[in-house]
């Protein structure tokens, strides 16, 4: 055999050799050895994408978390830039002990309308114990073996989305127990800059208004919680894990990050920008369009005459949107099953819409249609304002009302700036 054969016959097995040895090498020089499920589709993202707060605690080797018995309080929106849970990422996580699992409205999926059952996570086997059942607050027993909190899902930018209340119960219950509570933060997907709504009143704090704040506020979910935790004096010992590469001006469509669907009814990013304002007729007896194509897209109801309300809104010249007559069946909500007239939100510019002022004029524009049918008394359920409310009842213009709340959303905005972490 010349030098050559035998060197033509070795050259496999001395690859297959190095190759062996280089993935050894890899895996044991890895962070985090163990190996994640990969049950969520997810892209490399680019280097300017914004990562949110698991991919930061990522990159730190959960550092903060070492030694914790961890509760997670998350929903499917809980995922990294691979698209991988953050329940299964804690739960593999060298150094940490996740031992719980907390969900909000719309359950650990997402997908629920209604009242959500306590459950186990198909994947790790551990509890997940619902906020939205018998309880909306973690009890003593929920609580039981576990250390420290850490939040992770993402909101929607308003004041009603009861997530940010979630949060805030959570919150309250980490200083009870006098434990560390952590946010793991996410964009605001309307941005940081845009403020819009009255100032929910004092004594209207609720589920659905855990905050005296306006509906828009320009937050995200970990500023808020150092509002919370400062001007409510709930003295938590707060740790924020913020995002990097985010500015305040990025929408969530410019973050690079992959949208997920908070709930049900909230499936796109323009959904959001409309869901503010249109959201607040509903329980005056309007639908919104929920269990649609396109929900929020819509409003209407079966006593509505279409073209009327159209001509009549386009008549108000209500910057960057246009309105279409439409017919529609929602699947949910008031009027479910039955077939609904009104009209469709088409956003034309996003920078002069504002989804408040179309809300307003929609409520003056049922109240004077039809005033036996709209019951604009009930907007205070959502709106959160009483004056507000009695100046629709009195036919107030909606720029007048719009301008009647800003002395209130600049001290607001004075107020929440302590908070801000974020350009």
């Amino acid at each position: 055999m010349t030098y050559n054969e035998s060197r033509s016959r070795m050259f496999p097995i001395r690859c297959l050799s190095i190759l062996f040895f280089a993935v050894i090498i890899l895996l044991c020089s890895a962070p985090n050895a163990r190996s994640l499920p990969q049950d969520a589709p997810g892209n490399t993202p680019s280097a300017s994408a914004t990562q949110p707060g698991i991919d930061v605690l990522e990159g730190m080797n959960f550092a903060p978390l070492q030694g914790k018995h961890v509760g997670l309080i998350t929903n499917q929106t809980g995922v990294d830039s691979q698209g991988r849970r953050t329940i299964d990422v804690l739960a593999h996580a060298d150094g940490v002990k996740l031992i719980a699992i907390f969900s909000p409205e719309h359950g650990i999926a997402g997908k629920a309308d209604a009242k959500v059952e306590s459950a186990t996570d198909s994947v790790t086997g551990l509890p997940v114990f619902s906020l939205y059942g018998d309880t909306r607050t973690p009890t003593d027993d929920m609580l039981k073996g576990i250390d420290a909190l850490v939040f992770d899902m993402q909101d929607a930018g308003v004041r009603f989305y009861t997530y940010t209340s979630t949060m805030g119960y959570c919150l309250e219950a980490a200083a009870k127990h006098k434990f560390p509570f952590f946010v793991l933060d996410r964009p605001n997907p309307l941005g940081g800059e845009r403020i819009e709504g009255p100032i929910l009143d004092k004594g209207r704090i609720s589920f659905t208004g855990y905050f005296s704040m306006p509906i828009v506020y320009a937050m995200t979910i970990g500023e808020l919680a150092r509002m919370f935790n400062a001007e409510n004096s709930i003295n938590a010992e707060l740790h924020v894990v913020a995002m990097k590469n985010w500015r305040r001006s990025e929408t969530y469509d410019q973050t690079g990050m992959k949208w997920i669907a908070p709930s049900p009814n909230l499936r796109t990013v323009g959904q959001d920008f409309i869901y503010p304002g249109i959201e607040t007729l509903q329980p005056g007896g309007i639908s919104v369009g929920r269990g649609t194509e396109t929900p929020f897209e819509l409003f209407g109801a079966p006593w509505i005459r279409a073209d009327q309300l159209q001509k009549n809104m386009e008549a108000r010249n209500i910057p960057g949107v246009r309105f279409s007559v439409s017919t529609f069946t929602p699947g949910a909500g008031p009027f479910s099953g039955e077939l609904c007239n009104g009209l469709k939100i088409e956003v034309t510019d996003r920078n002069t819409f504002v989804a408040i002022r179309v809300a307003l004029e929609a409520a003056d524009a049922l109240h004077r249609l039809y005033p036996d049918r709209f019951d604009i008394t009930k907007l205070t359920t959502l709106l959160g304002s009483a004056s507000t409310v009695d100046a629709l009842v009195n036919f107030v213009p909606a720029v007048q009302i719009i301008s009647s709340w800003s002395p209130d959303l600049a001290k607001f905005k004075i107020m929440s700036a302590k908070y801000l972490l974020y350009e």
